[in-house]
């Protein structure tokens, strides 16, 4: 059977950074060309980023994307590359679309350009935009209905993009065309819940195109997304032949034996799941036989601590990263929440760069203070104290509250400090609130809610301290100082905002809170629904009048990297202003 050496580029790029995202095309392209790769693919909307939301409404940004493509086909053939196909996703439209209501402005389209010999010698426009969940790509683009399949070296590919083969259409085109490899490009962002649903998604695909699949997925941070990676290729049975890892940037390059192209093409009138089918010939001659390249590798996929913790960590170095910081500060209370996220920044951009501040009060524990100052040297961070009972006195002295206000009046005084010093030496505050609290309000505005990036926004109280337990295992098994203090773990929750308080005093225990919040926000289940499975009922009308009063809240927390099924941020939309209310 004839031969291709297949390179996919699991890479990140920025979204907006279109000239740095084509040097990294072109510097990628160079690697797999050194390798002896045929074709190499780079993920969906490589060169602007994605998701580029509302910038792909601007024609400046689209004639930017095409204007690039174009000088990245000239750039490959004169860089030497003119032989490598080069498959790479940007930003184009459809010309002379007129604008009317129902359609995005411009015509932008999710596109795919195929490269090669300086050019660009065909195009594909994704064909199924999804329309849920963290997607809104029907306000973004508009469709395209072809197929391209390229034969290449004598061999079939067909090409589309990420959303494509989540729905019918691709593999039975594929069928039809006997094609022999079905190329999927992709900006599938991670979320714990997906399991392993790559490679059953793309195992399916393959044995119901009768062909090989290959997956290429980008990774990185963008806002509250993050990408994974973890491209695949699959045989046609749905066996894997390789697989990237998590996380990480690399080249996955697979030598495979694939059918000669013999069928002829389908009735050009006929239709597979929306799609019609073209095929481009690039060379119909297939490569002299060679000696493949080593077994390609099929990397493991992470455990799932070990996976929820390296997208939090990821998200949060892009963040800071693309948005041009180089440190950032938080207040580190000596609790579970603000101690996880410091172990997480240091992970993420080094201890040099990360800043704790400690700010107690007349209600704080001894031991609190003591585990922030255990904290920073387990983790090399900088630390500093600066109480705020002085400050707390000098506002009471002016104005007369207590009960609530003054318990709020505490967190925002600490607020005002970290965004003094965030703005006298450029830091990113960090908020340290997790899901929980945000399902159910427990998070002052203008106090521990302030901060530019919110890192356990999507991770609840209890994975709060599952993630805390297993970083110090993983810690103790490299044979390092465990980050986290371990009376930071053992101890009850509390805000120490009054004496003696405790969560507990006002919420059930966590492991159930958490289970509820599960229930109403990622399934959508009704207080009847809830209650029915074993839930005590006064509690589950408490909660849910609290994550229902909370809305307002949540629209004015910082963005925080999704790792679930469903966030608080693009997957959550509901009104503030709503009288709608659950009742049994």
């Amino acid at each position: 059977m004839p031969q291709l050496r297949l390179a996919l580029a699991q890479i990140n790029p920025t979204v907006g950074d279109i000239d740095a995202n084509a040097t990294q095309v072109l510097d990628f392209s160079r690697k797999a060309h050194a390798m002896g790769a045929h074709v190499i693919a780079f993920p969906e909307m490589m060169l602007t980023g994605y998701p580029i939301e509302d910038l792909a409404l601007r024609a400046n940004f689209v004639d930017a994307s095409r204007a690039a493509v174009t000088a990245l086909a000239l750039e490959l053939a004169n860089a030497g590359m003119g032989d490598l196909v080069v498959i790479v996703g940007y930003l184009d439209r459809l010309d002379h679309a007129p604008d009317r209501l129902g359609v995005p402005k411009g015509a932008p389209t999710n596109a795919a350009a195929v490269i090669t010999g300086g050019e660009i010698v065909t195009r594909y426009f994704k064909h199924h935009l999804p329309n849920y969940g963290v997607f809104d790509e029907f306000r973004w683009f508009v469709p395209g209905n072809v197929m391209q399949v390229l034969q290449v070296n004598g061999i079939d590919i067909g090409l589309v993009i990420c959303e494509d083969i989540w729905q019918d259409g691709p593999s039975a085109a594929c069928a039809a065309a006997e094609t022999a490899l079905l190329l999927v490009i992709n900006g599938s962002p991670y979320d714990r819940d997906k399991d392993d649903v790559r490679h059953e998604l793309c195992a399916r695909r393959a044995r119901e195109g009768k062909c090989t699949l290959a997956y290429v997925n980008m990774i990185g941070g963008q806002d509250d997304l993050v990408f994974e990676g973890d491209s695949i290729v699959v045989d046609q049975t749905g066996d894997i032949l390789a697989r990237a890892g998590q996380f990480t940037e690399e080249i996955l390059v697979v030598d495979l034996d694939l059918p000669a192209a013999t069928a002829p093409m389908p009735d050009p009138e006929a239709r597979f799941g929306g799609f019609k089918v073209e095929r481009f010939v690039l060379s119909t001659d297939a490569l002299a036989p060679y000696e493949p390249i080593a077994r390609p590798e099929v990397t493991p996929r992470l455990g799932d601590m070990a996976e929820t913790y390296a997208a939090i960590v990821l998200g949060l170095r892009d963040y800071v990263r693309k948005n041009g910081f180089k440190t950032v500060l938080m207040g580190v209370s000596g609790g579970i929440d603000s101690t996880l996220v410091a172990a997480i920044a240091c992970d993420a951009i080094g201890a040099d760069n990360v800043y704790g501040v400690s700010n107690p009060s007349d209600w704080s524990s001894e031991h609190s203070k003591t585990d922030a100052a255990e904290l920073a040297r387990r983790t090399g961070m900088h630390f500093d104290t600066v109480p705020i009972a002085p400050m707390i006195d000098v506002f009471t002295d002016h104005i007369e509250i207590d009960g609530l206000a003054l318990e709020n009046l505490q967190a925002r005084i600490r607020a005002v400090i970290w965004m003094a010093l965030s703005n006298q030496h450029g830091h990113l505050v960090l908020a340290c609130g997790n899901k929980s609290e945000l399902a159910v309000g427990y998070s002052t505005i203008y106090g521990d809610a302030v901060g530019g990036f919110a890192p356990l926004k999507d991770v609840p109280k209890t994975l709060v301290w599952a993630l805390a337990s297993w970083r110090n295992e993983i810690a103790t098994v490299r044979g390092e100082t465990p980050p986290i203090p371990e009376d930071t773990i053992a101890k009850p929750p509390s805000a120490e905002l009054r004496p003696g308080q405790l969560d507990s005093d006002s919420l059930p225990p966590y492991d159930v809170l958490d289970r509820i919040i599960e229930e109403y926000v990622a399934k959508d289940r009704g207080s009847r629904e809830i209650v029915a499975a074993g839930y005590d009922k006064e509690t589950v009308e408490r909660v849910i009048a609290l994550i229902d009063g909370a809305e307002y809240k949540r629209r004015q927390y910082p963005p925080g990297p999704k790792v679930s099924g469903r966030n608080f941020g693009r997957d959550w939309r509901v009104p503030i202003t709503n009288r709608w209310r659950e009742t049994l």
